[in-house]
């Protein structure tokens, strides 16, 4: 079987897979739930390989994530609910219809306007949908998002209705207080009951560096990953000097590693 550029080769291999009888046991044994891990675990796949800056890999973790669409897409097919052209089709209609000041008769001169102009139209989607149930301002953030971006999501909505701080400064002392609560809870209870009530603070104060990251701007997902790389590329310094000595981490004393660790980061 060769290779092809047509996205219907790919759907109908797909229809062959899920075809019962002569496809592969382990696509047919699969359903929405058990295929949705797979799902993220391909998107942060696709944001790892962005993260490296390997266009090679990126192409393929892009037609793995793909593959999950066509997954999808085939079962939403089998059960009479929708097809891949449907998805297509919805999603084109999205486009456009989120794009009037490229497709239409808007005007958006900026980034800040378009945001904007899209939450506007998004607004006139839900009430097209005539929904009659009041919803909370922070609806509509999915629980499965990571817990980073889902904390910044759910500012994001808050901060629209006018529940925010007007300074980063402000949430810096916010962050302050969250310590300073931390410390409290440390000095106080017993050890289990200390230890579960630290770690509870211990959320606030992720939420509260989550708000600080939004108020200059960042991601923090995006943020946290390059400490992660950060943190890796240190230690591996440190190791590569050990090992210089004939050492490995375990032999050494915390002293000499922080020692390595702060040689390590004058080099950057």
């Amino acid at each position: 079987m060769t290779p092809s550029r047509d996205i219907s080769r790919l759907l109908d291999i797909m229809a062959a897979l899920r075809t019962p009888r002569t496809g592969c046991p382990w696509d047919l044994a699969q359903n929405f739930a058990t295929i949705a891990p797979y799902t993220l675990e391909e998107a942060y796949e696709v944001a790892d390989a962005i993260a490296r800056e390997d266009l090679a890999d990126l192409k393929e973790e892009l037609g793995d994530l793909l593959l999950q669409v066509v997954f999808h897409a085939r079962m939403a097919q089998e059960q009479n609910a929708f097809d891949f052209g449907d998805v297509v089709a919805t999603i084109t209609e999205k486009l456009i219809r989120r794009h009037p000041h490229v497709f239409g008769d808007e005007r958006s001169d900026s980034p800040r306007a378009v945001v904007g102009l899209w939450e506007r139209i998004k607004s006139q989607e839900k009430a097209a949908r005539g929904s009659s149930r009041e919803q909370s301002a922070l609806a509509g953030v999915p629980v499965a998002l990571p817990a980073l971006t889902r904390a910044l999501k759910l500012q994001d909505k808050a901060s629209k209705v006018g529940f925010d701080w007007n300074d980063p400064r402000a949430v810096l002392e916010k962050i302050r207080e969250e310590a300073d609560e931390i410390e409290t809870t440390l000095a106080g209870a017993v050890s289990g009951e200390r230890n579960a009530a630290a770690a509870a603070e211990v959320g606030d104060l992720l939420f509260a560096a989550v708000n600080l990251a939004r108020h200059l701007n960042a991601g923090p997902e995006a943020l946290l990953r390059q400490t992660n790389q950060k943190f890796e590329r240190r230690f591996a310094a440190i190791e590569r000097a050990l090992a210089a000595k004939g050492k490995a981490p375990q032999d050494a004393t915390l002293a000499e590693m922080d020692a390595l660790w702060e040689e390590a980061k004058a080099q950057e």
